[in-house]
């Protein structure tokens, strides 16, 4: 007898093995037979010219306070999502909790509510609140060198010591040791582009040898800084000297200047393979990101010490017009500020939705103002638009691109119900099937 009984699906089991038909046999929330099964059900379901799957794992994500926010969030498990891995690009925010690392999560979660309790500050304490939560997705957590060094050295812009650089290897370990699966870096945000390369190899390293995951979000994706390709290979000499394992996050060419590179980019993948280190990716298929405004346009110098810092800088009219500079220049080479749009504005929902060209017109200003000023009045999430579709094409075929949305886990009602956000926390995966395997036959399903 079985719960569910499921007829005749054609079965990709996610292996690359080839598709075969058969039937599907559930008992007690568990899969106990594969077959042509004959038998009783409760529920029969008919999937004769179905496809049949497990659940999709979503490999990139920051879904990390989502379901202590609220356990009912269903934007990922609506589109096949089972499993999200969160804490990427140096953030996993909610732990570990010490210094500056305990005030930036107090901040995140007051754009939300003012009703939430922090009762956790290591690892464990915040895997055993989420468990206690619930949640509609298994989740599955990484530590983020962000979080770590925000903990020990706040926002500097600094190396560490050795006391405080041993601090830091010790909490990666006592966090790989409760249960993340990795280590991440945001090596494109502060206060991760703070730090050198020593620092990044002596944090990999404890991953390496707990055999754990090292994915970044590189120094750079275009020209915002050092350049694509500089900070490709800073990537690989990580893999390299550790033997950690390499996940490339959300791989992409941003901005015009390396439009057209992303066979140059795979053929390094390819590279690094045969040297035998162990790279892969993953991509959303998008044309367009999301962060914060200040992680789009504002150079890192002028974030460090964090937002009150940021402000005293605006204050000053000398640094205030170098700033100024430094994000027109970002608009000349990376950022067209037509292409980059509001999604969520809590202090003034009204420019949601807008871009910073409109936003500029309406205070009467030029965009690099509107920027600071909007910065001013609160924290503001973006859509930018910045890459091209044939560079998207051509990773998504890669064998060596998994999919992941780099978005989080939110709802249509309710506390995660704020702002314009990215499509890909709720399209990801239906965009690519249905875009690149369905209509254009890039990648087989």
């Amino acid at each position: 007898m079985y719960d569910l009984l499921i007829r005749d699906g054609r079965i990709y089991d996610g292996t690359g093995s080839p598709a075969y038909s058969a039937d599907i046999g559930v008992a007690d929330g568990e899969i106990v037979a594969i077959g042509r099964l004959e038998g009783e059900s409760a529920k029969t379901v008919n999937a004769s010219g179905l496809a049949v799957s497990p659940g999709f794992i979503d490999l990139h994500t920051h879904s990390d306070m989502s379901f202590l926010l609220d356990s009912t969030a269903q934007s990922k498990v609506r589109q096949g999502v089972t499993l999200e891995l969160a804490g990427n690009c140096g953030s996993s925010f909610c732990a570990p909790l010490q210094g500056a690392a305990q005030e930036m999560l107090q901040g995140r979660v007051s754009q939300y509510t003012d009703n939430f309790e922090i009762t956790w500050n290591d690892f464990g304490g915040y895997l055993d609140a989420l468990e206690k939560a619930g949640s509609t997705v298994n989740m599955a957590l990484q530590v983020g060198h962000g979080t770590v060094r925000s903990c020990v050295i706040g926002l500097d812009d600094r190396a560490p010591n050795g006391a405080e650089l041993d601090r830091m290897v010790g909490l990666v370990a006592d966090c790989l040791d409760a249960g993340a699966l990795g280590l991440s870096t945001g090596l494109f945000y502060a206060p991760g582009n703070y730090a050198r390369l020593d620092e990044v190899f002596a944090l990999a390293q404890v991953a390496s040898d707990r055999d754990k995951l090292y994915s970044t979000h590189m120094r750079d994706e275009g020209s915002h800084s050092v350049g694509l390709f500089v900070a490709l290979n800073e990537t690989i000499e990580i893999g390299r000297r550790t033997g950690v394992r390499l996940e490339v996050s959300h791989v992409k060419c941003m901005g015009p200047t390396v439009w057209g590179r992303s066979y140059d980019v795979l053929e390094l993948f390819g590279r690094t393979l045969a040297e035998g280190i162990d790279i892969a990716g993953d991509q959303y298929p998008y044309t367009a990101g999301s962060t914060s405004l200040a992680g789009a346009l504002f150079p890192r110098w002028s974030l460090a010490g964090g937002r009150a810092s940021t402000v005293e800088i605006m204050e000053d009219s000398d640094l205030r017009q170098r700033l100024l500079d430094d994000i027109e220049d970002t608009y000349k080479h990376n950022r067209n500020p037509e292409g980059v749009v509001i999604a969520r504005f809590t202090p003034d929902e009204h420019y949601e939705g807008m871009n910073m060209l409109q936003i500029a017109d309406e205070m009467r200003c030029d965009a690099t103002e509107a920027a600071l000023r909007l910065y001013e009045m609160g924290e503001a999430q973006v859509i930018i638009h910045m890459m091209e579709e044939d560079d998207v094409e051509v990773i998504a075929a890669s064998p060596l691109i998994s999919v992941g949305s780099d978005g989080s886990s939110i709802s249509t009602e309710g506390i995660l119900s704020v702002g314009r956000p990215h499509p890909r926390s709720y399209g990801t995966n239906p965009r690519f099937l249905a875009r690149y395997v369905r209509e254009k036959g890039i990648v087989s399903l």
